[in-house]
């Protein structure tokens, strides 16, 4: 799965459209405070998931012959 969301011929506006889809079709079965909990859910998990990325870059060992990152 890494390697799909790493490849170059991806369209970044089909990604924002299906995301923007998936949205409207949570939202139009939730209530509103059922909704406003999703949201803050998910946020979190947006959130954790990119402290896990970062703690993975920063202590990922250096690429060959260069400081970590290049």
């Amino acid at each position: 799965m890494g390697d799909t969301m790493n490849n170059s011929g991806c369209d970044p506006l089909a990604l924002t459209t299906s995301v923007n889809t998936l949205a409207v079709a949570i939202a139009s079965r939730l209530n509103d405070a059922d909704l406003g909990l999703t949201a803050a859910i998910l946020t979190q998990l947006g959130d954790t998931l990119e402290t896990i990325a970062a703690q993975r870059e920063r202590c990922a060992p250096p690429a060959a012959g260069g400081l970590p990152g290049n």
